[in-house]
């Protein structure tokens, strides 16, 4: 069984490291986080009846250059009585380490052995297969939607929330860019490519954001400009863009959560704080379509690229929405067969 131990977010989350084996930079593993409904829950079931998601499981995935560390994210999940898991990958977050470089993979599908390994834990002491959510925001939303492309049956559901689905210069771009990137992968994958971040994105957040959670990031896990982009990386990344463009059959419904619209990041303003100055969100809500068969779009008005980091209006629209969309999930998942 697993050995859990207390995490640094404290009262009632705790983690375990996954073993991943080695590579060139040495042992690497991803740490699994967990949090579960309340033990004192059972009172409230007593008086209220059964909750939304009892019996469910809910496996959630960060974005780039960041890590799991939003209680009141988990929160929404186990006040609703499911359990909650995150897991940060390899070379990200509390699975970084020294001598490792931040985030660094050649392949997406690598990310599927971590991904096996917190399912297995999930598993553990459990006698009949409880429904799995799976939760991504941005990269971590296109890994989840990969996985679930090549395991058909397994998730019950994908919410996304601003999933990274296609390049921000559109597919044009990605395809100018793949010859070079192939040439590069050849000689020297961990190149550096360019990037300008001037920092605006986790300024946006800091402006309108939770503070109470912000205020407590470890910034060597998250900084405030990402983490240098290699030019490997984002061949894995535009190679994973081009499998969703040629569309992946996901076979579960899906939700995909984004803001209205997008700021590009040259200069600041105050549209910075209302907008997604990451991705380029109407080719993200075309690429989304091409998911699978059964996909929700919802777009947050004054939402930032982390829909659940916004300002506090549309935080609670997006939540409102991901409990709308949930609440219509449940209902079928156990209405009895016609």
């Amino acid at each position: 069984m697993a050995q859990w131990r207390e995490d640094v977010l404290g009262a009632g989350f705790e983690c375990i490291d996954l073993d991943l084996g080695t590579d060139d930079e040495g042992p690497i593993v991803a740490t699994l986080v967990r949090s579960e409904p309340r033990p004192d829950a059972w009172f409230e079931r007593m008086f209220h009846g059964k909750r939304l998601l009892d019996g469910v499981d809910v496996l959630y995935v960060h974005g780039w250059s960041d890590y799991f560390f939003q209680r009141d994210l988990a929160a929404f999940w186990t006040s609703r009585g499911a359990r909650f898991f995150a897991l940060d990958l390899r070379k990200y977050g509390r699975s970084l380490r020294e001598g490792q470089t931040p985030g660094y993979i050649e392949n997406l599908d690598d990310y599927h052995l971590e991904v096996d390994a917190a399912l297995s834990v999930l598993g553990e002491g459990t006698v009949e297969p409880r429904p799995l959510v799976l939760f991504g925001h941005s990269t971590g939303g296109l890994v989840l939607s990969l996985w679930a492309a090549a395991n058909p049956g397994r998730a019950a559901a994908l919410v996304l929330n601003s999933p990274w689905l296609e390049f921000q210069l559109a597919s044009a771009g990605r395809q100018v860019l793949m010859p070079l990137l192939n040439l590069g992968a050849r000689t020297n994958p961990r190149e550096v490519a360019p990037q300008l971040d001037y920092g605006f994105y986790t300024r946006a957040q800091r402006e309108v954001g939770p503070l109470d959670e912000l205020d407590q990031v470890n910034a060597a896990w998250r900084p405030e400009r990402t983490h240098a982009v290699r030019g490997g990386w984002l061949r894995a990344i535009l190679e994973g863009h081009s499998r969703v463009s040629r569309g992946l059959a996901i076979d579960a419904p899906i939700q995909v959560l984004l803001s209205a619209r997008t700021a590009m990041p040259l200069k600041w303003s105050e549209e910075l704080t209302r907008a997604d100055s990451v991705l380029e969100v109407d080719e993200v809500a075309k690429a989304a379509l091409k998911l699978g068969p059964t996909v929700t779009v919802d777009r947050i008005d004054g939402a930032l690229h982390d829909v659940f980091l916004s300002s506090e209006p549309a935080r609670t629209e997006a939540y409102r929405r991901l409990d709308r969309w949930l609440t219509g999930w449940r209902a079928v998942e156990i209405a009895p067969d016609r």
